[in-house]
């Protein structure tokens, strides 16, 4: 298909962003706090890796029963989301620390699950942060497999069951890594066509095959190798690992598009949406932090995504204090701050909007 580059048109000239990122501004200076994590977030980033190889090598380690290896792999998987959300997902953003080089090497962690560190720089930090919730550009509500997560994506008869099958789906999103950033190439060279990306580097294309054989020596090779596990017993704990983390990874990522109140907005025939940036993704994004701070700690402050989506270069850390000012800006603007209750409100909001796009 025909790529066509999306601009956003203000006429107005919304001072909203630049009110908004004065007071921002202000709250770190007044209190004298720097916008990356931290050492704390050092220490946060170093606990995620070790509950995802620590397990891996007491698995190699060849001391345990099956029951106990089934037990590592789940670990591991929550191992793969920890790591994704609070170190990879930070780091690729540029604020986990303030060293250039320590973002690029806890960001390097992606290799460790299967993922790749250039298309989700391209498909997440660019496209979905900057084209949220637009059908054709932003990929985590387009093209999905027996999924329709936009209303623009043609219905099937099979949608009308998406909201009992989802979730299986969503299970596989890290296994899907090992692929899919393959296709990833021709998706980002025919949107350089129009300006949106760049052509895929060819030096991305051996660090992307090199990177995807180190991961299939790291995670299948060296198990096999070192233990007495059998090929079969390998498979189910890897789908074990990949299920819990995909699970995870998916459901969060979800619930801040696909819920009740984000909107979907259409480009008008030429290319244009008229409205500002900012104004844009409070509209296409909902927040669904509650009273849990252990699980928003978990989820690297994702449960406050309309703070991530404004300013994706502040660590997850500061979102829960900036938060009461963003929604105060906003509605002091008469603009809408999306939020849920807690998790199981944004849960229950996200089935409903499956029930809804497969029958309407």
């Amino acid at each position: 298909m025909q790529y066509q580059k999306v601009k956003f048109t203000n006429p107005e000239k919304s001072t909203f962003f630049p009110t908004l990122r004065q007071r921002v501004d202000q709250y770190f200076s007044t209190n004298e706090i720097c916008k990356s994590g931290g050492s704390g977030i050092i220490y946060k980033a170093l606990f995620m890796l070790s509950l995802y190889l620590v397990p891996y090598i007491l698995i190699l380690s060849n001391q345990f029963g099956m029951l106990a290896m089934a037990g590592f792999a789940f670990v591991m998987g929550l191992g793969v989301a920890g790591v994704g959300m609070s170190v990879m997902h930070d780091a690729i953003h540029g604020s986990l620390a303030t060293s250039n080089v320590l973002n690029k090497i806890f960001g390097a962690s992606i290799y460790l699950l299967g993922g790749n560190a250039y298309n989700w720089e391209v498909q997440h930090n660019r496209l979905h942060h900057t084209y949220t919730n637009i059908h054709e550009v932003d990929e985590d509500i387009t093209g999905k497999f027996l999924l329709r997560l936009s209303y623009h994506e043609k219905q099937k008869f099979i949608h009308r069951f998406q909201h009992i099958y989802a979730f299986f789906l969503y299970s596989l999103m890290t296994l899907s890594f090992l692929w899919k950033d393959f296709k990833e190439i021709s998706l980002f060279n025919k949107m350089a066509e129009s300006g949106m990306t760049k052509p895929f580097p060819r030096k991305e294309l051996v660090k992307l095959i090199s990177t995807k054989l180190a991961y299939v020596v790291f995670i299948c090779v060296i198990p096999l190798s070192l233990t007495s596990v059998t090929f079969s017993q390998w498979l189910i704990g890897f789908l074990i690992m990949h299920g819990t983390a995909g699970m995870i990874l998916s459901t969060v990522f979800q619930m801040a598009h696909v819920v009740e109140g984000a909107e979907q907005p259409e480009p008008d025939h030429a290319g244009c949406i008229e409205n500002a940036w900012a104004v844009h993704q409070l509209q296409t994004t909902s927040n669904f932090a509650g009273k849990n701070r252990i699980l928003s700690w978990f989820i690297g402050g994702l449960d406050y995504q309309i703070e991530h989506h404004l300013f994706p270069s502040i660590s997850h850390i500061h979102y829960h204090a900036l938060s009461p000012i963003v929604r105060a800006t906003a509605l002091e603007f008469g603009l809408v701050y999306n939020a849920k209750a807690n998790f199981g409100n944004a849960l229950s909001s996200h089935v409903r909007m499956l029930k809804n796009m497969g029958t309407r």
